[in-house]
């Protein structure tokens, strides 16, 4: 047997890859050696040992991937038996395995999670070694994964269906075949039944119901038996127990999932699919497949649906409306360098999701007539279009081959450490780690192949919706010329979408009359009157156009110049969509670009999308715009300006996908922590030339709450605590109007308020609150750092110990900085009993809850199961010293993700970390784009766009359910956590 090239195990040469480390992948593979020969893999033992290009293969693979490397040591039998079965032969005895689970004589639902779990695990670690050694192609593997996913879930359905029988509940006419008429049916969607699945994806499934079926004794209880038979397979698929999980299993996309059971009654599904499905709905039912139950029953389910999928005529109207699915990730396409770092593979510009948008919406406007272009498959549509002329053969070539390219990136990122995550690294170390995953010699040949990849297909994406049919085109005018209406004009403003059209023609005849500075050259009007047709257009489809134009115009009036961004704006169809995104999706920030004009600037440069906007970045920036400032005015109007630009960049940023909460959330703290640094450095020597110094003076800034745990969004509040120490004998400073130490802090401390805070004609920098100093508002508005310690150490209250969990040093002087960060891990770290911490959060809790109950579901900080409830939670962690990570992270999301086993086990911290997740975007985007709370009965459309990207959900009420679902996870684990 060939051993020494891989051919034995994997039936071709393995492929090279080169570790990250030489040294520490010769450690992994001796380690591995060692623990095969106490476990008797002898074969394996002396392959490890040896040199061989296999050896340096899995050398390569266990340095590179953690997930992989522990999958080895957990299992080493699974490679000692690819000695005796190669891989391929291998996957198929799991296979049988799987599927012969359920009908063990003795199972149950313990030793079938068990044994679901180990079987997966192992397939799931061979599926990987078959990709990276070459044996299984991109394809191949997605098929794999696809067929693994299909076989648990029958296997645990075919259980269920069997211990049903055993109680009397089922009465199965043939318990060989439990399936066979059960009136059960698991429908896969998304890419499960696309057989397109992840490395780590999650499985999209459909239950429904059959009340009528053979098996069922008694049709009126059919939907309790089967919402509790779903909702024990959700928890046998996806709870993690000490074997891991089987599949995360996502059971949202069943209609309204707010109002609907887990299982619902055929009949209701399709009333609901026929009256009031929606065409992100139809878009999701192409790739709908009968995977487990009743199969029979599944499929003359979707042979019934295929009317509403697929219609034969489409009108204007409705084909606009499929154009209009696409919006949904259409306000991530930017101008300019796409960036590579941090890039989200499936979501982001050029991804995965704008492929498969690519084929879907052509197969629902044309597979009505055609059914050959009725098929799940990706690729395979691709084909067909192509071959029937809805593309060019050209655009279905490149898109499948950077389909495959895409998705075997998305797979080397989560097999790192087996995350269902999309995102790129964000520093180069670990972007080299996914480019020698996947062959390459370095991050940078990876870097220019994958962005090759992006652009080819955001070049097909963008060209195919170009030229996507709208209700403007050849139908009616557009003149706005004279003083009155032209009827022509009205229906072409009214089928665009404009509800007013008379008041919108209005306005743009002011436009032209050059009613604006704006358009006082004729040359101005001349470029606004070429670009009026596409801004009409761009402003139809926000769904809220009238308002999105009024925005407009009320930028316009603002301008002093517009020549130049009028041409921009025609030039750059991408940047005009931008600007539609902001005026019809984000009222807060069209109310800045109206105020402030100039913060439009920073959407001109090439690299804004390609950049992200670490520490680094704005250090950089905020340097150079502040170099040539003399006057502490000057300095302070520099940073409102510089600040309002950064944080609408950070803004448009976000909005457009192209970073995520996190980065956000870091990048507005960073954004704060240098600003206010800069003026608390202003402030210092324009102070000290009245007040002169303090001998050994020593001033901090604490940041608490958002900016400690650098959480900041875009209207978030600061709140602070200046820290300040001196020498033991001095009295008082040394100018010419000199202070006593505690004096003279406090005035400095007013000073810098007054500084940040005080309203210029530039505006605000910050709104600042002191309230978390010792003693609130009754203490002095500076605390000496030993009257600090003291307090904190004897009379600091449970609460006060909680925000100090989140207490990070912002600014000020360096030694005072690592003197104050000390001090806080220190009184964090300090003994303490659990129960009592436990038992005054939740006294806090509930007084909360009393004094300030949450408006609305989407009152995510005040609702139960909200942030402050995750915030709860992470804070007693970190006080009674359940947090496994050094050193002890401020921000809310690193401490939920970090909670000890002691504290929560492994699926209760995926389930809180998810649930910040979710809460941060949803929170981030929503203080971007509004001024105050959302009225979920009135969200402007291209907000409700936005949101529903960002989260990777179809429907605002699907999210509403999501949130519903998730804060009802959180307020359960809240209790149990905190019942100590």
């Amino acid at each position: 047997m060939k051993i020494k090239d891989g051919t034995a195990w994997f039936g071709s040469p393995v492929r090279v890859l080169r570790p990250l480390d030489s040294a520490r992948a010769r450690e992994e593979l001796n380690n591995l050696a060692s623990l095969a020969a106490e476990r008797n893999c002898t074969r394996l033992a002396a392959l490890l040992a040896g040199k061989s290009a296999l050896a340096d293969f899995l050398g390569g693979v266990f340095d590179l991937s953690p997930y992989l490397r522990d999958c080895a040591r957990n299992m080493p039998e699974s490679l000692e038996r690819l000695f005796e079965e190669p891989l391929g032969v291998r996957l198929l005895s799991l296979q049988e395995a799987i599927c012969a689970v359920a009908f063990e004589p003795d199972a149950s639902e313990t030793s079938v999670m068990k044994a679901l779990r180990r079987l997966k695990r192992e397939a799931h670690f061979l599926i990987a070694l078959g990709d990276l050694s070459g044996e299984a192609d991109v394809e191949k593997t997605v098929q794999r994964l696809s067929l693994l996913g299909e076989s648990c879930v029958k296997a645990a359905v075919d259980f269920l269906l069997l211990d049903a029988h055993r109680q009397g509940k089922l009465q199965l006419p043939d318990p060989a075949n439990p399936a066979q008429g059960c009136g059960w049916i698991l429908l896969a969607m998304g890419k499960l039944g696309a057989r397109e699945l992840n490395y780590s994806s999650d499985i999209d499934l459909i239950a429904l119901i059959e009340p009528e079926a053979p098996a069922v004794p008694d049709p009126l209880e059919a939907t309790d038996l089967f919402v509790r038979l779903t909702r024990r397979l959700v928890r046998l698929l996806q709870d993690r127990t000490e074997d891991g999980y089987v599949f995360r299993t996502d059971l949202r996309l069943r209609p309204d999932p707010g109002s609907t059971p887990l299982a619902l009654p055929v009949e209701a599904a399709l009333n609901y699919y026929e009256s009031r499905g929606q065409n992100w709905e139809r878009a999701a039912m192409i790739k709908a497949r009968t995977i487990a139950g009743d199969v029979d029953a599944g499929d003359r389910f979707l042979a019934e649906l295929q009317p509403y999928v697929w219609r034969k005529y489409l009108d204007y109207a409705a084909i606009a409306d499929v154009h209009s699915i696409k919006r949904q990730i259409h306000a991530h396409k930017g101008h300019g360098e796409i960036a590579v770092l941090g890039h989200n593979v499936k979501l982001g510009r050029g991804g995965i999701r704008e492929i498969e948008f690519f084929v879907q919406t052509q197969q629902l406007i044309a597979g009505g007539r055609f059914p050959q272009l009725r098929g799940r498959e990706t690729v395979g549509m691709l084909s067909e279009l192509a071959e029937r002329g809805w593309i060019t053969r050209e655009a279905g070539e490149e898109m499948a081959a950077r389909y495959w390219f895409l998705r075997r990136v998305e797979n080397a990122v989560q097999m790192v450490a087996d995350e269902q995550t999309h995102l790129l690294p964000d520093d180069e170390d670990e972007l080299a780690r996914i480019a020698l995953l996947l062959g390459y010699e370095d991050g940078a040949s990876f870097a220019a192949d994958f962005r090759h990849a992006l652009q080819t297909v955001e070049h097909h994406y963008a060209a195919l919706f170009e030229t996507a049919p709208q209700l403007s085109r050849g139908r009616g005018n557009l003149v706005f010329t004279g003083d009155g209406d032209d009827p022509g004009t009205l229906a072409t403003l009214s089928e665009l979408g404009f509800e007013r059209p008379s008041d919108i023609a209005r306005v743009i005849r002011g436009w032209h009359f050059g009613r604006y500075r704006v358009t006082r050259s004729a040359e101005a009007r001349e470029r606004l009157t070429e670009l009026t047709p596409a801004l009409l257009e761009a402003f139809g489809g926000t769904k809220r156009a009238d308002e999105a134009l009024l925005r407009f115009d009320a930028f316009l009036a603002g301008l002093p110049a517009g020549i130049q961004l009028f041409s921009l704006l025609q030039s750059n169809p991408r940047l005009l969509q931008l600007l539609a995104t902001i005026m019809g999706a984000a009222p807060r920030l069209a109310a800045i670009i109206t105020r402030r004009p100039h913060v439009f600037d920073g959407l001109l440069d090439p690299a804004l999308l390609s950049e992200l906007p670490n520490r680094a970045y704005l250090a950089e920036r905020l340097a150079t715009f502040l170099s040539g400032a003399r006057a502490f005015e000057e300095m302070l109007d520099r940073l409102r300006i510089f600040a309002a630009e950064q944080k609408f960049l950070i803004g448009i940023r976000l909005l457009t996908g192209t970073i995520d909460a996190e980065r956000a959330g870091k990048a507005f703290s960073d954004l704060a922590d240098l600003t206010i640094g800069a003026a608390f450095d202003a402030v210092q020597e324009e102070f000290a030339r009245v007040h002169g110094r303090i001998a050994g003076g020593r001033a901090a800034i604490l940041g608490m709450g958002k900016l400690g745990s650098r959480e900041l969004t875009a209207g978030s509040d600061v709140d602070l605590i200046l820290l300040y120490d001196h020498a033991p004998e001095a009295e008082e400073s040394d100018g010419v109007k000199p202070l006593a130490p505690s004096h003279y802090y406090a005035r400095l401390t007013q000073r810098l308020i007054a500084a940040v805070s005080a309203p210029t004609a530039e505006g605000v920098l910050y709104e600042l609150d002191l309230r978390l100093r010792p003693s609130g508002n009754k203490g002095p508005v500076a605390t000496h750092i030993d009257a600090f310690r003291k307090y904190q150490r004897n009379d600091a209250w449970t609460w006060e110990h909680m925000a100090l969990t989140r207490a990070r040093p912002v600014a000020g002087d360096p030694s005072l900085c690592k003197e104050a960060a000390e001090e806080v891990q220190t009184i964090v770290s300090i003994p303490r009993d659990p129960r009592k911490i436990a038992r005054d959060a939740r006294q806090m809790r509930k007084l909360l809850e009393e004094e300030k109950p949450a408006k609305d579901i989407w009152d995510l900080k005040l609702i139960p199961g909200g942030i402050i409830d995750l915030e709860f939670i992470a804070q007693v962690a970190a006080l009674c010293g359940f947090v496994s990570a050094e050193p002890r992270p401020t921000a809310t999301g690193e401490v939920l993700a970090a909670l000890s086993d002691s504290f929560a086990d492994a699926q209760t911290r995926d389930e809180l970390a998810e649930a910040h997740r979710l809460y941060m975007m949803l929170t981030q985007i929503l203080r971007l784009c509004l001024t105050g709370l959302l009225d979920p009965d009135d969200v402007p459309p291209g907000l409700a766009d936005v949101l529903l990207r960002s989260v990777d959900l179809p429907d605002l009420r699907v999210l509403e359910a999501h949130i519903r679902d998730t804060s009802k996870k959180v307020r359960a684990h809240l209790e149990r956590l905190l019942k100590r």
